[in-house]
């Protein structure tokens, strides 16, 4: 079918992040799924993955199946990517936008490096022109060539060639080795971004898979080495996983010795036929029968700056450079503004902005190594927490033992497969009528 002219794209009105995310579960499990393989794989919320299922089903002729207990599976064609980019302008448009947005990030994150060049240079230039107003030619000259010499030794013309690079702050993290002039700078000052940037997405596809792969019903205890607790004793007060029953559906089931236990059923049920690789938990260590999803989930902590020792002393060394001639500058221009004109003038006038830049290239990172300590701090007990509760389960008790083995005696993780499909909007309804009336004659005669 063509496009029609006005037509609404149902992906569109969804957020790029669940949109891909869903996709690529869609991917990973063949183009068959049910809402909760979706939410589990992609760590969505089970409306977040419905919407997104309804909506690539309308754009891409994907259809439906009706287990015969109710259940509902989203088929997708094996082109259905191409037929949503054929249909989408904003998937043609989204790409041009992004690099866009990255090369207007990078430009305000490598501008601060490049003003320390641009400060130097006007700071000291209008102090050689204010001397040099009250000296002879030679002594300006020879100043002047003594100043350039030392300057060329801290910059290199090919340092600039990379400055129009929109991708520089992407494959600056994932880079190792020396950096040039303006990368040290920018590091110091501003650091070098998010380590843990995307982490939140792979925490809640680990908690989602784990508890898929499990049956869906687990203990409390099982999920806390996923979740933010401070310490182990949080672990007797469960609303910690108050967040996960909210995104995944889930609701509190008591067994028969008083445990209080959690079920989602929306991630029992599965189109996957794929075996989850649980292992009996009794004579195992956890390690060996949590089936390939992680022990417990790690935050990265902080860097101050991935700039060497050497790379640090000269970005420091070009900024009390710059802070001690903007301060030598500042008692000069007082005297200096009668008697001249032009550019010493001008340079009078964005002297403030001097000064505050000149501040501020230290006060930045002074602020920053505090705030790293905090936070590297509060990660590191996060850490040191989901590690222990991962270490209990490894060697639990008899009571959280059993708690754990009653979560596995309830776990059910039902296929459905194509013998249970009941209806779909891929055939005539008519013609579906007369095959549910031969299974439904069929049954009766077993």
């Amino acid at each position: 079918m063509g496009i029609r002219p006005g037509s609404v794209v149902e992906t569109d009105k969804l957020p790029s992040d669940v949109r891909n995310r869903a996709m690529e579960a869609v991917d990973a499990c063949g183009g068959r799924v049910t809402i909760g393989d979706v939410a589990s794989r992609a760590g969505l919320k089970l409306n977040e993955a419905q919407k997104a299922l309804q909506a690539l089903a309308s754009d891409t002729d994907g259809f439906l199946e009706v287990s015969d207990e109710g259940d509902v599976l989203y088929v997708f064609p094996k082109d259905y990517r191409s037929k949503l980019a054929a249909k989408s302008l904003r998937l043609k448009f989204e790409p041009l936008f992004e690099k866009g947005k990255a090369a207007a990030e990078y430009l305000i994150r490598v501008s601060f490096g490049t003003a320390l060049i641009a400060s130097i240079v006007i700071v000291y230039t209008t102090i050689i022109a204010i001397l040099s107003s009250s000296r002879d030619e030679n002594d300006r000259g020879r100043r002047s060539r003594s100043f350039d010499t030392g300057f060329a030794f801290y910059l290199s013309p090919t340092d600039l060639f990379w400055y129009w690079d929109p991708y520089y702050y992407r494959r600056r993290q994932l880079r190792t080795g020396d950096m040039n002039f303006i990368e040290s700078v920018f590091s110091f000052v501003f650091g070098d971004g998010d380590p843990n940037q995307g982490i939140e997405e792979e925490r809640w596809k680990l908690i989602g898979q784990y508890i898929s792969s499990n049956g869906g019903v687990v203990a409390a205890e099982e999920l806390a080495p996923f979740l933010d607790l401070k310490t182990t004793e949080d672990m007797s007060d469960e609303s910690y996983i108050l967040p996960v029953l909210l995104r995944f559906d889930g609701k509190p089931e008591i067994d028969e010795e008083g445990n209080i236990l959690y079920q989602f059923p929306s991630l029992q049920r599965t189109a996957s036929s794929k075996r989850s690789g649980r292992k009996e938990y009794v004579g195992k260590r956890w390690a060996d029968w949590v089936g390939g999803v992680g022990k417990f989930f790690r935050e990265k902590t902080w860097q101050f700056s991935k700039t060497s020792s050497s790379e640090r002393a000269m970005a420091i060394g070009l900024g009390g450079l710059n802070l001690f001639g903007v301060i030598i500058l500042g008692t000069m221009l007082q005297d200096a503004i009668t008697q001249n004109g032009g550019f010493i003038k001008f340079v009078s006038s964005i002297f403030p902005l001097l000064q505050i830049y000149a501040g501020s290239f230290f006060a930045i990172p002074l602020i920053r190594w505090f705030l790293v300590l905090q936070r590297n701090a509060e990660i590191e007990n996060r850490n040191r927490a989901r590690e222990q509760c991962a270490q209990m389960l490894e060697l639990p008790d008899i009571s959280l033992r059993r708690k754990i083995l009653s979560a596995r005696d309830m776990a059910q993780k039902t296929v459905i497969g194509q013998d249970r499909i009941v209806y779909t909007t891929d055939k005539d309804i008519i013609e579906q009528d007369v095959e549910a009336r031969e299974w439904d004659q069929r049954f009766r005669e077993i």
